[in-house]
């Protein structure tokens, strides 16, 4: 499946480099190179890369590249998981992933990708199971190896879970206090026309879990309206065919936290935006212009809007913006022409406005068109699908635990035309 993976900084240099079968040199990735160059962004690198006699399927999070090197045709999308599933169990490990902590703990990334993949195929990608193989770096473990002249993290035994009917959940596993939280998180995608009316809009939803129960619990979660879930992900604990059947997730969880499900939700009828933009900004003959716009609650049901940022482009031809907003701040970056507007806290009452003044150069042309506005906010207690977990039950253990679900919208891609 995957020969080999490189890890890729901003700058373009390859820091890292691991091999399962056979070893393929990095000038391999001068074809990806080549793509970044023509691409207009990081995000706009295609996933996915043609070569002779290979093909490159990369993911960029957190300012690195991580760069799959396969030669025959495999699912795409099960790799671009995979690597997504490195990152993660790296940030878990050790609290980041970026360039300084990869290569401050080379030798713990290496043994890894070793136990992850097996020969290049999926072996192990649990992380709490990863945790009795591998054990994280903490000081004491630190000076433990220096001691006694170990460089090794890789423990002599199997977990017992690796040997079980259950590989993902560790075995014998006991709590003085018994708790499962869920988190159901939305990302809403979307643009808006001029008028206000939605072009495009989706939701990307995921529940995360953090589980903290003892013995084998066996959990039941069921929705308020389940059939709104489409495109759905299961985590392998999920039983699919109750799921099939009843609508009904059924599932012995893994230990510590691990996201459940993730679903896809394209229908426009269904989504409720909470938020608008209305915006007035228009170029005058004479160097001159004006900037008018004013953010406002919708279908919010009295939630109030979190970490509300407006950012703008203006075209090269303005020289300075002169604005004045009713609430948070903005800065304006004359070199790359971006105006960021920190907003902050939105209550559902307040509607706040940024108004102003542009300024042009001297014999610059009009600007034919206006820029877009990109938003980024969050909302706590509120989901943009109307997707509602009803309740959670558990099976299987005699105590009693608490169980906690709480609800999250944010804005992705959330363009607004003018």
């Amino acid at each position: 499946m995957i020969h080999s993976m490189f890890i890729v900084n901003k700058v373009g240099d390859v820091f890292m480099e691991k091999h399962w079968k056979s070893v393929i040199p990095k000038t391999i990735c001068d074809y990806f190179f080549e793509a970044k160059r023509v691409a207009n962004t990081n995000e706009d690198v295609p996933p996915v890369i043609s070569c002779p006699h290979h093909y490159l399927i990369n993911i960029y999070r957190n300012g690195l590249f991580f760069i799959a090197v396969v030669t025959n045709e495999v699912p795409p999308l099960l790799v671009i998981e995979l690597l997504h599933r490195v990152m993660d169990i790296i940030k878990d490990y050790f609290g980041a992933v970026n360039e300084g902590v990869i290569k401050e703990q080379f030798v713990i990334v290496y043994e890894l990708l070793d136990e992850i993949l097996d020969n290049g195929f999926p072996l192990v990608t649990e992380t709490n199971i990863l945790k009795e193989l591998i054990k994280p770096p903490n000081i004491l473990r630190s000076l433990q190896d220096v001691m006694l002249n170990t460089s090794s993290s890789v423990a002599g035994a199997l977990p017992a879970g690796q040997l079980s009917n259950v590989p993902w959940r560790t075995a014998g596993v006991k709590y003085a206090n018994n708790e499962a939280y869920f988190d159901c998180i939305e990302e809403i995608d979307a643009i808006i026309d001029k008028s206000g009316g939605l072009v495009t809009c989706e939701v990307q939803g995921y529940i995360d879990c953090l589980v903290k129960l003892s013995g084998m619990p066996d959990l039941t979660m069921n929705f308020v309206n389940p059939r709104l879930l489409d495109d759905v992900s299961f985590h392998p604990c999920v039983r699919f065919k109750r799921w099939e059947s009843e609508k009904v997730l059924s599932f012995v969880p893994p230990d510590g936290a691990f996201r459940l499900v993730s679903y896809h939700i394209s229908a426009q009828n269904n989504i409720q935006v909470p938020i608008y933009a209305k915006h007035n900004i228009v170029y005058r003959d004479g160097s001159s212009g004006r900037f008018d716009v004013s953010l406002g609650h919708k279908n919010t049901a009295g939630k109030t809007i979190e970490k509300a940022v407006l950012e703008t482009t203006f075209p090269k031809s303005v020289l300075s913006i002169s604005l004045t907003p009713s609430q948070g701040r903005y800065t304006f970056d004359p070199t790359t022409k971006i105006m960021v507007w920190d907003v902050g806290e939105m209550e559902p009452a307040c509607i706040p406005t940024l108004k102003g003044s542009i300024a042009l150069a001297s014999g610059a042309e009009v600007p034919e068109q206006t820029p877009s506005l990109n938003l980024r906010f969050q909302m706590s207690g509120y989901t943009a699908s109307g997707v509602r977990v009803q309740r959670v039950d558990c099976y299987g253990e005699k105590y009693k635990p608490f169980k906690g679900v709480k609800y999250m919208t944010k804005a992705g891609r959330f363009q607004v035309r003018t």
